[in-house]
């Protein structure tokens, strides 16, 4: 089986050292379950994956084994051209993500052509209540929607999550510290109005105070801005 294969494969590509490293950065999973695969290592397998012919048996079977799996699951789904067979993917695949590289490696390409229809699939994933889910429709709204097609209406989408989680907030976070980098003007008064909560808000803040897309004077504003802890 593809499977059996590709497991095979994965452990032949092992780094030992890698594989410590990568259970640190991702502790919300189990560490026996990742077999330390570097990524540039992933995205090759992922490339010479596409052209199989048996690749939807690897597709099909969920949930997978190795955070791996996930990983190449995420990059293969991302690489799908036709845009309704890779939103099916994608749709099947998220109930499945349980880790945040997983979820923020995955960017399907064909999902800027069609903003529109990615749009619906937004507004019901953002409201799931399934953490990485809910990350994924946040990073989607800053990968293709605070340029063209712009609307404060997105802004307002973001800022009405309200989680316990913190993948969902550090999510929510960046997004409003790319918000103000790329519509600073529209973003502001959803700073200025405390439209998040205390941690997130603070935490945009202080993504945008360390970026070098954000004025000297605009930093020093939103520095003004922060709410001290009680």
């Amino acid at each position: 089986m593809i499977t059996d294969e590709i497991k095979r494969e994965l452990f032949r590509r092992r780094d030992e050292k890698y594989c410590s490293f990568q259970s640190r950065l991702i502790p919300t999973i189990d560490k026996n379950t990742i077999i330390g695969v570097r990524t540039p290592e992933l995205r090759k397998m992922a490339k010479e994956m596409a052209r199989r012919e048996d690749l939807g048996e690897f597709l099909e079977i969920l949930p997978h084994e190795y955070f791996e799996e996930n990983q190449l699951h995420g990059f293969l789904v991302s690489g799908i051209g036709d845009y309704n067979r890779c939103r099916e993917e994608t749709c099947r695949f998220l109930p499945y993500v349980d880790n945040w590289a997983t979820c923020d490696q995955m960017s399907p390409k064909v999902f800027k052509k069609n903003r529109p229809s990615l749009l619906d699939d937004i507004r019901r994933w953002i409201a799931c209540g399934q953490t990485y889910t809910v990350r994924f429709s946040i990073k989607m709204l800053m990968e293709h929607f605070l340029e063209e097609d712009f609307d404060t209406a997105y802004l307002e989408m973001a800022s009405g999550v309200r989680s316990g989680e913190y993948y969902i907030n550090m999510m929510t976070a960046w997004y409003f510290a790319t918000a103000l980098a790329k519509q600073y003007e529209k973003t502001l008064p959803f700073i200025e109005e405390r439209r998040l909560d205390v941690w997130t808000h603070n935490k945009a803040i202080q993504k945008s105070v360390e970026s070098r897309r954000i004025t000297p004077g605009q930093k020093a504003y939103l520095k003004s801005l922060k709410v001290l802890a009680k």
